[in-house]
């Protein structure tokens, strides 16, 4: 670890978090967040790419991981169908607009701003114009940079403003806690796609994702050196980014792991919330 233990015990700043991209693999963030509050440990700053950002961005918006589930469960997350908008691919730069995922942020946080979250916010996305990442956090557009976020390449379309085009921030960093660095004390992470090493490519499908997996992986590294604590719940070894449908299982599965971790890293109780 980065710190020792007395510098664990005064948390003079507050604390981070940050989470990952992986598409329906985010859910499992949604069980880590749930066994971080049942052992005490509430973030008060967030930052995260992708399905990261989306949930990242609810929490600091006050909303529980009880109150995420719910939602999910009430269709209003989790189905791809009601998130992709399908539009001739020959005539956009994806396969949907962001329509959906837009209207969506503004229902469930009406200020649609950044300063008027409960807890401080980061996201991240990447620029195509400069080939970097770039960190979102004010404004009174906030659900524009959630979808830009969660903009996956060639399925949905990138944004515009001005000049640039935004996309996916896991293209360029998918793990990104830099910004937390020096706002906060201590910083935990919640990586859903660490490096994982394939078995078998049976198709070429197959080796998209896994080059896909393999340059996010390179480009989480120093975000995650700035960890003090990472779980890397093992939902991508049953599970894809698209298995939306598998939501509850994903979520347990992070939930189980991270309780598991908590276990075996009990200082981490160090970042309890003072009473």
């Amino acid at each position: 670890m980065a710190q020792d233990m007395d510098t664990l015990l005064t948390n003079k700043k507050p604390l981070g978090l940050c989470l990952s991209g992986g598409g329906a693999l985010g859910f499992a963030h949604i069980g880590v967040l749930q066994a971080l509050e049942d052992n005490g440990i509430f973030p008060q700053c967030l930052s995260g790419s992708s399905m990261g950002a989306i949930v990242a961005t609810l929490y600091a918006a006050g909303y529980s991981p009880e109150d995420m589930m719910k939602l999910i469960k009430d269709d209003r997350l989790f189905r791809i169908t009601k998130l992709i908008t399908l539009k001739p691919a020959f005539w956009k730069s994806g396969w949907s607009d962001h329509s959906t995922v837009r209207t969506l942020v503004k229902d469930l946080i009406p200020h649609n701003s950044f300063e008027k979250l409960s807890k401080k916010l980061f996201i991240c996305v990447a620029n195509l114009n400069t080939a970097k990442w770039e960190i979102k956090h004010s404004g009174k557009d906030l659900d524009f940079w959630v979808s830009a976020s969660a903009s996956i390449p060639g399925v949905f379309e990138a944004l515009k403003l001005g000049d640039s085009f935004y996309v996916d921030g896991g293209v360029f960093n998918n793990f990104p806690a830099q910004p937390l660095k020096d706002e906060c004390e201590n910083i935990i992470g919640v990586d859903v796609l660490p490096l994982f090493k394939p078995k078998r490519i049976k198709k070429p499908a197959d080796s998209i994702v896994f080059s896909i997996r393999a340059v996010q992986s390179v480009n989480s590294s120093e975000g995650r050196s700035l960890c003090q604590f990472i779980f890397e719940p093992g939902v991508v070894k049953k599970f894809n980014e698209f298995r939306f449908d598998a939501y509850q299982k994903i979520h347990d599965q992070g939930y189980k792991e991270a309780v598991e971790y908590i276990k075996r890293n009990p200082e981490i109780l160090n970042l309890k919330a003072k009473e």
